[in-house]
């Protein structure tokens, strides 16, 4: 087997290492699978060079790279148009080219319809893979070539020999039809009308062309569109804004409203989230997520989740070469493809053609379905049916995602009926639960310069700015700051998710009910949060897992939840696996200084304690609720003041016309 250096002359934009399906497994601790955003694209050119379909390639966006091989090298160019030259010749894209040793491979900026473009190399490009997948996550700074996009002069080896014996056509129809105008197929739900949205509301979504805004990435695309009408008045104790949930998981493709701003996630988004998504686009047409760039519009087209096209096909089957959608409609359900009552009622709601969205209960914090959809979890794992793809809890659910041409949504639903009727009782729950003591900066000095960002690029007015701790002492009826102080470090957060902002960020409750502060997210949200910041969204704590965007209100800041060395061990992090934390651990606090925390920070990255002590133990939901009933007289008490404060604050927003505000980003559109 031959050995082939490649070097980058020219990064071009935005340029990464990615394989196909990418990182798979690890949704439930927030790593997204990453992967090429236009997978078809990506794995038509992978075939017509002879590789495995998934093999690592490159992917830019809006301009490709330059490139030179020491040795002669068949390659070829797909996804959006974009003019490819070898020493100044032009040459096609969708067809494998020979680029002759010593020979420059130049791929210019797209033109036309598209934004990304795809290089496949005949043989494997050789980078050490990441929690099994050679796909990068820029964000989590991991994958690919050092975690990053490539910069003039890396090399990198391919392995494999050339074959011209091997290659072969990409038939016309089956390329993907690019344009500025499209039809996106989608599923109902997981949330949808009457529940969440109007009739009104739904019927607009589809009727409306959606334009893409500037501000999209891989992490997902914003839309600009109509602000819904909305079925409630508020999220209740998820948060006063009527498209706050409690917490689920998402899948790629789901169209997510963070507060009015309608979001298409992508390969690269959030695992976990508490906003709503009325619809998720299927899985054989989110490589058009890939394809949007800004100034395109979109109509989404609903369609029977049993209609859509394979995402395994390449060909005609995939339905890419049409450039719109035909459909009679969807499955005319709003995204519920069944109920079942008893004890505990079960919603089972369609979340794309890949997903079903297990939910427990009423829309409330309730420890009880947090426990029914942690049996359920397990069982399902024990069981590892053939077509399985991830199991990702939320606050009250479970989301299993499956390959639906290997494990159908009818049978999977099959499959869950059967389990339910075998699940205990959720009193009987009895999980190991550690004790998780951390040091959190209060107030710290990085979350005030993310306060003041925000302020001065996208939003000065918010009811909670200039200071988060203040606003969530109005939200909940204390006295004093030093309230909110007091509550925080006196509580025992419960870990009910991870990753829900990346990266084993876990989100948190307080086991006791007197220290579950309540607030609302941001929205807007902040465009820039620092890495481990702490805030509270609803009535939720959450260590943010890394940089990035971010809604909770902060508290401060603790040291990583992340083990960024990973495979080498670092301080309290297991040597199994790069997250700190686990589901139903307990995480308390300890106060430090900001000085004292960045030294902590630093003793973390550099493979030392980090100030972090865990302690073994369980936790016993029947010893919990004997807590609750004794305790029950002073709970109400609070609650009652909380409710108070928290319908004060929707009083003075519904006055002041926060409600009916437009975003500035919408309104300079």
């Amino acid at each position: 087997m031959s050995l082939t250096k490649m070097t980058v002359v020219r990064p071009g934009m935005l340029t990464t290492v990615q394989d196909w399906p990418g990182r798979v497994g690890y949704w439930k601790v927030g790593v997204p699978p990453s992967g090429p955003m236009d997978d078809l694209s990506f794995r038509l050119g992978n075939v017509a060079l002879g590789n495995p379909e998934g093999a690592p390639g490159l992917e830019s966006a809006m301009s490709g790279p330059s490139l030179t091989f020491d040795a002669d090298t068949y390659v070829c160019v797909t996804g959006a148009d974009a003019r490819v030259q070898i020493d100044g010749t032009d040459a096609p894209q969708w067809r494998p080219v020979l680029v002759p040793a010593g020979a420059v491979l130049d791929i210019g900026p797209t033109s036309g319809a598209g934004l990304r473009v795809y290089v496949t190399i005949q043989g494997i490009i050789e980078v050490d893979e990441y929690l099994g997948s050679a796909a990068t996550f820029t964000l989590g700074k991991f994958g690919g070539h050092r975690g990053g996009t490539l910069a003039g002069g890396d090399i990198l080896e391919i392995t494999g020999n050339t074959d011209a014996a091997r290659i072969r056509s990409i038939p016309m129809e089956h390329r993907p039809v690019l344009t500025s105008t499209w039809d996106i197929a989608v599923t109902e739900g997981p949330h949808g009308a009457p529940e969440f949205f109007t009739r009104d509301d739904i019927d607009t979504l589809y009727s409306t062309r959606y334009e893409v805004h500037f501000n999209s990435d891989r992490t997902g695309v914003r839309l600009i569109g109509p602000k819904p009408e909305w079925a409630r008045a508020d999220g209740g104790e998820a948060g006063l804004h009527p498209s706050n949930i409690h917490d689920n998981a998402y899948s790629v493709g789901a169209l997510d409203f963070t507060g009015d701003t309608p979001i298409l996630l992508g390969p690269d988004g959030p695992s976990l989230g508490g906003f709503v998504c009325p619809v998720t686009v299927v899985a054989a047409e989110r490589w058009k997520l890939g394809q949007l760039k800004p100034g395109d519009t979109i109509r989404f087209v609903p369609v029977k989740a049993a209609h859509a096209a394979a995402l395994g096909a390449l060909g005609l089957e995939r339905r890419a070469s049409l450039p719109v959608v035909f459909s009679s409609g969807g499955d005319g359900d709003d995204g519920v493809i069944a109920r079942r009552d008893g004890d505990t009622a079960v919603t089972y709601r369609r979340s794309g053609d890949d997903n079903v969205l297990v939910e427990y209960g009423d829309m409330t914090l309730d420890l009880a379905l947090r426990a029914r959809a942690h049996a359920l979890h397990q069982r399902i794992e024990t069981i590892a049916p053939r077509g399985l793809m991830d199991l990702t809890p939320g606050i009250r659910s479970l989301q299993v995602k499956v390959d639906p041409d290997v494990l159908p949504i009818t049978t999977l639903m099959g499959l869950l009926a059967e389990i339910e009727d075998d699940l205990p009782a959720a009193s009987e729950l009895v999980v190991p639960s550690r004790t998780v003591r951390m040091p959190l900066s209060w107030d710290d000095p990085s979350t005030r310069e993310a306060i003041a960002r925000y302020m001065h690029g996208v939003r000065s007015d918010a009811p909670w700015c200039p200071w988060n701790i203040e606003f969530i002492r109005r939200m909940n009826g204390l006295d004093t700051v030093a309230d909110v102080f007091d509550t925080v470090f006196a509580a025992d957060y419960m870990v009910l998710g991870l990753g829900d902002v990346y990266l084993g960020a876990p989100v948190a409750t307080p086991l006791d009910p007197r220290h579950r502060l309540v607030t609302t997210k941001y929205n807007p949200a902040r465009t820039w949060t620092p890495e481990n910041a702490v805030g509270i969204g609803g009535a939720y704590l959450c260590i943010y897992g890394m940089e990035g965007p971010g809604g909770y209100q902060f508290v401060g800041r603790t040291t990583q939840v992340w083990n960024h060395r990973y495979p080498e061990q670092s301080g309290a992090f297991e040597k199994e696996s790069p997250w700190l934390l686990r589901f139903f651990d307990r995480i308390s606090w300890y106060p430090v200084e900001p000085e004292e925390l960045m030294d902590l920070r630093a003793d973390t990255a550099a493979g030392r304690g980090g100030g972090v002590d865990i302690t073994d133990g369980e936790f016993s939901l029947a010893e919990h609720d004997k807590f609750l009933a004794a305790n029950h007289e002073s709970i109400e008490k609070f609650r009652g003041v909380q409710s108070v404060a928290f319908d004060a604050e929707r009083t003075a927003w519904s006055a002041a016309g926060e409600f009916t505000k437009k975003e500035a980003g919408d309104a300079a559109a």
